[in-house]
């Protein structure tokens, strides 16, 4: 004969004392004491809540978080994944600018002769840039003058402006650029060459970055390791003149002051910067996107997860 596996129930002593509705308080008891989870902790309500902001936006996004009074307070998400670098690659040149003038190679109170023409890194072939395709249109007022290479660095941080960035970028040289990102720990951003080369950008050579990089580039100026100290200084203040606030800055209060620099093209917004607030607290913030179905609506959402970020940091 089979003998059947039968659970059998313990009996329960069904007596005045012991009533059904008892029965049913005991067994809702045991099951809230085995179904209830660990409390989570402030960092996982944190990923739990930008991972579901990054699972609404269509499109592929990056995100590399460091709370510069707390090491251990960290966020990263796909931050070693390649983008285009857009016009993030602007604030390594202008570190690069401030290296070189340290070394003694170019002094950032001089000027430069102003030509709108420039070289393809693919064979050399002359290309110009166009007022059309450009952010700063007074700039091409100057053309063929000469202007101080302080007011080119800042136009190219403040207003983006890709031919005063291709001028800096021929004069301290893209390959300096790169090294000098090597030596402060971002191990693959790549600046290959200046904006609007469509031969190398038909060929996929084109400026690349992660958000750990990024994170690693703006944690390096914070911390006064990109430069000097007076340097460093310099940089956040240019920073903090940015002119495109749509994600980072745009949802936080007005008394909290962001150093930072965007960049886009086609289906891409970032934007990395350095965030302090009026306690004295600050940190380090990278969003990247590409592949945005909707651009606006993208940046809107960016800008929604750069708010998460303030209230982690405030409770706000």
């Amino acid at each position: 004969m089979i003998k059947k596996n039968l659970f059998i129930y313990p009996k329960l002593p069904m007596n005045k004392s012991f009533s059904f509705l008892r029965i049913i308080t005991v067994i809702l008891l045991l099951f809230g004491i085995c179904s209830c989870e660990p409390e989570k902790t402030k960092q996982e309500l944190l990923e739990a809540t930008i991972q579901s902001q990054i699972d609404s936006i269509a499109g592929d996004i990056a995100v590399a978080f460091l709370n510069l009074s707390d090491p251990s307070d960290t966020l990263f998400i796909a931050a070693d994944e390649k983008f285009h670098a857009a016009s993030t690659m602007k604030v390594p040149v202008m570190i690069e600018l401030f290296k070189q003038q340290e070394a003694g190679t170019l002094n950032l109170n001089d000027s430069i002769l102003l030509i709108n023409e420039f070289k393809s890194i693919v064979d050399g072939s002359p290309y110009s840039m166009d007022i059309s395709d450009d952010s700063d249109d007074i700039i091409y007022d100057k053309i063929n003058s000469r202007v101080a290479l302080n007011d080119l660095m800042y136009s190219m941080i403040t207003v983006s402006s890709n031919l005063a960035t291709n001028v800096l970028i021929e004069l301290v040289d893209a390959k300096n650029v790169t090294a000098t990102m090597r030596d402060l720990g971002a191990q693959k951003i790549e600046v290959l060459r200046g904006v609007e080369d469509q031969k190398a950008y038909d060929m996929g050579l084109s400026n690349s970055t992660t958000a750990r990089d990024l994170q690693i580039i703006m944690e390096s100026i914070a911390s006064g390791k990109a430069g000097t100290k007076e340097d460093c200084d310099s940089m956040i203040a240019i920073l903090k003149d940015q002119q495109f606030n749509e994600i980072i800055p745009k949802e936080l209060p007005e008394n909290v002051s962001v150093a930072h620099k965007t960049g886009s093209i086609t289906g891409i917004h970032h934007d990395a910067g350095i965030i302090y607030l009026p306690d004295g607290g600050s940190y380090v913030l990278v969003l990247l996107s590409k592949n945005l179905e909707d651009f606006d609506k993208g940046t809107e959402q960016l800008a929604g997860i750069s708010r998460s970020f303030y209230a982690h940091m405030t409770g706000e």
